[in-house]
């Protein structure tokens, strides 16, 4: 009788996740250790078959960052050009939840971003990136709501990759994206987020995204420990 490869058995554990929507398009697979502890195998087991996954293009492995599921083209999208590091821009596993989602009145601010009329209709989402259990970063996004709707509802996945269901979902192409970096001190609500003394020195992040035809699509501003968080863009 044939034996099954050990690496066989970690393809069909990550497919099944996968076939059972457990983990979707964008989502951060658990790290190679994770999963050999949790399989009982070798850490080279577990390279080998995220290898061939990765090789059908059912994952998609970014250097430094982790292994995400793929049934988009993400060589071909804004993914590979934003990354997160640690303090000393070494890279690190971000882990993203979503606690907060919602269509809101556009604020006045955020309208002039996305070139529509104050007041409009916005999904608002507020998301935590997480190094293992600790919280380093938090963002708060705002889409024009005619564009996602639907991505406000609790039963919509959303993944660490929030442009993964974006595209997925809603067949919304993300094409480029205008940045600003800056700092501000932590106010008492993103010291509560961040478990950090109010006073203590953010990095500020504000992105501007775009569709096809130039058109603005979310307006994010992004807000991380300046301790523990670093941000680098690779530019072509």
């Amino acid at each position: 009788m044939a034996v099954t490869p050990l690496y066989r058995t970690v393809e069909q554990h990550l497919r099944e996740r996968i076939a059972s929507g457990e983990l979707g398009p964008g989502d951060l697979i658990p790290s190679e250790p994770q999963l050999a502890r949790q399989l009982g195998v070798s850490a080279g087991t577990v390279k080998r078959g995220i290898e061939n996954l990765v090789n059908q293009r059912l994952l998609y492995r970014h250097q430094g960052k982790g292994t995400y599921v793929s049934r988009i083209d993400f060589n071909n999208s804004l993914f590979r050009f934003f990354s997160y590091g640690g303090h000393d821009g070494a890279p690190i596993r971000i882990h993203k939840t979503t606690p907060e989602r919602a269509v809101l009145p556009c604020p006045v601010q955020v309208a002039r971003q996305l070139q529509v009329p104050a007041g409009s209709d916005a999904v608002y989402l507020q998301r935590v990136g997480y190094d293992g259990e600790l919280a380093v970063l938090f963002e708060r996004s705002w889409w024009i709501a005619d564009l996602v709707r639907g991505l406000e509802k609790e039963d919509v996945h959303i993944p660490d990759l929030l442009y993964a269901v974006v595209v997925e979902k809603f067949g919304l192409p993300v094409l480029r994206a205008e940045e600003t970096l800056t700092a501000e001190a932590a106010d008492e609500r993103a010291a509560e987020l961040l478990q950090i003394e109010p006073g203590a020195p953010l990095v500020v992040l504000r992105r501007l995204t775009y569709t096809g035809g130039d058109r603005p699509i979310e307006f994010r501003v992004t807000r991380g420990r300046a301790d523990r968080f670093s941000y680098k863009a690779e530019i072509r």
